[in-house]
C-alpha cells in the first residue's frame, strides 16, 4: 500500500499552459481519471499525482513517504490528456507557483489539485485500513497534508515582517471561463492563495467521505463538482464548501493541527532554521491566529466572484471612494432577471445583461449594486466594497447596495440564499472594519418612488437585524 501526494507553497505568476490541451476545468480532470481508473486495474489517481510532484513540501513528504518515479506516459490517455495532467501536477524549483496546479469548477470557483488529491489519497488509506508513517508528535494526517502546513508555515513567514505580507489569498481570474488556460493572481500571493484554500477543504471534505464510504474516484469528483451534468442543473455540492467545512472543522480542530505540524517541521532538517527560535507558547499563538483568520476568510465570510471572473465591462470614468466604514445596508431586487439563477453560468449571465442595461440604457458608469446575489450560494462583486455605486439615489455614498437576482414580490429566495447576505456578508462586513457595527437596514421602496426589493423579500427583511 503505497503512499500519498500533495504540496502547498507558492510564487506569484500567470500561468501560461502549452497550445493545444484541454481546458484546465474540473471536467478535463474528471475525464482523465475516469479513464485511468477504467484502464489501470488496482491503479490509484492519486499515487500517480504523488509521483508527479503533488508531494513536495517537506512535512506533507515526512507524513506520506518520498514520491514514487515518474511513470510512463499511461496508454489509456491521449498525449494531450497526459500532458494536461502532468502541467496540472508537476513541480519545479524554478515553477513552484500553486495556481499552476488549479483548475475551474463548474461551480466558478478554482481548485488546486495538488492538495485535493493528497486529501482523497488520505481518506483511500483509512478506508482500506493503510496506516501512514507514524510521525512525532502526532498528527491528523488529512489536515497535514490539505491545510495544517501551508497554514502554518505561511503565519510563521509573515512572523516579525512588517505587516505587508499576505498570509491568505488572493483570489484570482482566468482568461476565459468557457476554455479556461491561464489564471493570474489579482494581488500580493500568499502560500495559501484561494485555489489553494479552496483545494485544501476539498481535500478534507472529499478525504472524510471516502474514508465513510470509498467509490470510485471519478464518480466522487463527478457528483461533487457537478461535472459533465450540463449548466442549469443547480447547485452542486461544492458550492456548500465553507459550510461543510466550517460544520466538520471547528477553529479549535484546525489551531490543533497547525500547532501539531509546526512541531513536526521544527524537527525536519529542511525546516528546523525556520524554527529554531520559536518557542511553545509563540507557536500557540501563530497556530491559533491562522486559525481564526482562516476561519474568518474561508468559512465564516461568504464567497464574492470577482468581476473579471463573471465577465464585466470596465468601469466608464473614474470610480469615486466610499469613506469606510459606511452606516447602512439597501436591499434591492433586481426583478429584471426575474428568475432567480442558480448556477454560475447563469449568475455570470445575469450580470452581465445588468451591467449592458445600467450602462448602455440608464448611461451610469457601471453596474449599480455593491453585491449581487446568487442562489448557487455565492455573491458577485458590483461596485465593490471601496466605490460608490448607483443603486438608492440620494444614499449611494452612505451605504452598500445589494440586490438578490430574481423578483421576490411573492416568494422569497431559497432559505440558505437570505442566509448568505442576513448571516454571512453583514456580519463579515462588520468585523472587517467595512459596516459599522450599529449599521440600518432599509429596503430599497424605503428611499424611493419603487416596490424593490417586493413585498416578500421586503417583509422578510423586516425581520433582520439592524432593519429600520
Amino acid at each position: 500500500c503505497p503512499p500519498v501526494p500533495t504540496s502547498l507553497s507558492c510564487v506569484c505568476v500567470c500561468v501560461s499552459p502549452s497550445p493545444g490541451l484541454p481546458p484546465r476545468h474540473m471536467d478535463s480532470v474528471v475525464q482523465i481519471v475516469e479513464a485511468l481508473e477504467a484502464s489501470e486495474p488496482g491503479f490509484t489517481v492519486p499515487e500517480l499525482a504523488r509521483a508527479l510532484g503533488g508531494c513536495g513540501t517537506p512535512g506533507c513528504r515526512a507524513v506520506l513517504g518520498e514520491p514514487p518515479d515518474v511513470p510512463a506516459a499511461p496508454p489509456a490517455l491521449p498525449g494531450e490528456q497526459w500532458l494536461l495532467f502532468t502541467q496540472l501536477l508537476r513541480r519545479d524549483d524554478d515553477d513552484a507557483a500553486p495556481e499552476g496546479g488549479a483548475v475551474l469548477a463548474p461551480d466558478g470557483s478554482t481548485v488546486a489539485l495538488g492538495p485535493l488529491f493528497a486529501g482523497i489519497e488520505v481518506g483511500l488509506k483509512r478506508a482500506t485500513g493503510c496506516p501512514t508513517p507514524t510521525i512525532e508528535p502526532p498528527i491528523d494526517a488529512l489536515y497535514a497534508v490539505t491545510i495544517a502546513e501551508a497554514l502554518g508555515t505561511s503565519f510563521l513567514l509573515a512572523r516579525g515582517a512588517d505587516g505587508h505580507q499576505a498570509t491568505l489569498g488572493p483570489a484570482g481570474c482566468w482568461d476565459d471561463v468557457d476554455d479556461p488556460q491561464n489564471y493570474t493572481l489579482l494581488g500580493p500571493p500568499s502560500p495559501i492563495p484561494d485555489a489553494v484554500a479552496i483545494g485544501a477543504m476539498d481535500g478534507v471534505l472529499l478525504g472524510a467521505q471516502l474514508a465513510r464510504e470509498p467509490i470510485p474516484l471519478a464518480e466522487l469528483l463527478r457528483g461533487y463538482y457537478g461535472t459533465g451534468n450540463g449548466t442549469e442543473k443547480g447547485r452542486p455540492p461544492s458550492s456548500y464548501r465553507r459550510r461543510d467545512f466550517g460544520v466538520l472543522t471547528g477553529p479549535g480542530k484546525l489551531e490543533e493541527e497547525v500547532v501539531a505540524m509546526l512541531r513536526v517541521l521544527r524537527e525536519l532538517p529542511p525546516t528546523q532554521e525556520l524554527l529554531e527560535d520559536v518557542g511553545p507558547e509563540e507557536m500557540v499563538a501563530i497556530a491559533r491566529q491562522a486559525a481564526r483568520d482562516f476561519t474568518e476568510v474561508y468559512v465564516e465570510c461568504p464567497a464574492i466572484v470577482p468581476r473579471c471572473m463573471w465577465g464585466a465591462r470596465p468601469y466608464r470614468g473614474t470610480p469615486k471612494p466610499l469613506t469606510l466604514p459606511l452606516g447602512s445596508i439597501y436591499i434591492h431586487h433586481t426583478f429584471s432577471p426575474s428568475d432567480p439563477c442558480r448556477t454560475f453560468a447563469a449568475c455570470a449571465r445575469a450580470m452581465r445583461t445588468m451591467q449592458r442595461f445600467h450602462q448602455d440604457t440608464r448611461g451610469w458608469d457601471d453596474i449599480g449594486y455593491s453585491f449581487v446575489v446568487g442562489s448557487d450560494g455565492y455573491l458577485y462583486q458590483g461596485r465593490g466594497w471601496h466605490w460608490v455605486g448607483a443603486h438608492t439615489k440620494g444614499y449611494n455614498s452612505k451605504g452598500y447596495g445589494v440586490g438578490y437576482v430574481g423578483d421576490f414580490s411573492a416568494t422569497l429566495p431559497d432559505p440558505d440564499t437570505i442566509a448568505l447576505v442576513r448571516d454571512e456578508l453583514l456580519p463579515c462586513a462588520v468585523r472587517t472594519g467595512r459596516l459599522h457595527h450599529n449599521y440600518t437596514l432599509r429596503g430599497h421602496r424605503q428611499l424611493g418612488h419603487t416596490d424593490c426589493p417586493g413585498n416578500s423579500l421586503f417583509h422578510e427583511i423586516e425581520t433582520w437585524h439592524g432593519f429600520k
